[in-house]
């Protein structure tokens, strides 16, 4: 099922190629993200919150928000205990959006998918809410948020049915067969945005880094 039946700035995300594509679009976007994710019953956040909160322990730090957008969950982070999240989002003007909410010890400007300037073993946690997704980033984006991730940590992320058939589970196989991480969760799969027709479903995953 492809996503051909979205309308607007969410269509046009989906439609991206390039990755100066997707920024432009979300800087485009920015202003009323929120508004719009809102009245389409936006899912991710949610699910991912209640992953990492089960998995990680409150107090764990730093975290990283990877593809922050306008930090919705950067917020609910700071309210349930995580005192030090940092974000990272290809585009400037979701980061401003961000930055407004107060919740953030740092804001990187950077694109999933290719070497990430982050020592190894950076960070506690790192929690991605629908990067994993059409026209966005795909299995390639896994190995450096690993290797940012310390031993023990939990990485969260959603992944779209469309990415996880092509090929996106069976890289999740192949690094637990490999011993470097370990599936600690997986949720069916379920539809991210009630609000929007014909949403390809999505699952969302915990994983442990070995």
């Amino acid at each position: 099922m492809a996503d051909n039946k979205h309308q607007g700035p969410l269509a046009e995300a989906y439609a991206a190629k390039r990755p100066e594509d997707v920024a432009a679009l979300y800087d485009r976007w920015s202003q009323t993200y929120d508004a719009d994710m809102s009245a389409a019953g936006y899912r991710h956040p949610t699910i991912c919150l209640a992953l990492l909160t089960r998995h990680l322990p409150r107090g764990a730090a730093p975290l990283l928000d990877a593809g922050a957008g306008t930090g919705l969950i950067g917020e609910w982070l700071d309210i349930t205990g995580y005192p030090q999240v940092e974000a990272l989002d290809i585009s400037q003007g979701m980061l401003d959006q961000a930055a407004r909410k107060g919740v953030y010890s740092a804001l990187h400007c950077l694109a999933l998918g290719g070497k990430l300037p982050f020592a190894d073993d950076a960070y506690a946690g790192i929690i991605s809410a629908g990067v994993f997704t059409s026209g966005h980033v795909g299995a390639e984006g896994l190995d450096e948020l690993i290797r940012i991730c310390r031993p023990g940590g939990i990485i969260v992320l959603t992944v779209k049915n469309t990415l996880w058939e092509a090929g996106f589970g069976a890289r999740i196989a192949e690094l637990e067969a490999q011993g470097v991480v370990t599936r600690v969760e997986e949720t069916r799969p379920y539809v991210s945005m009630p609000g929007e027709a014909d949403t390809v479903p999505s699952r969302g995953l915990a994983l442990r880094v070995a």
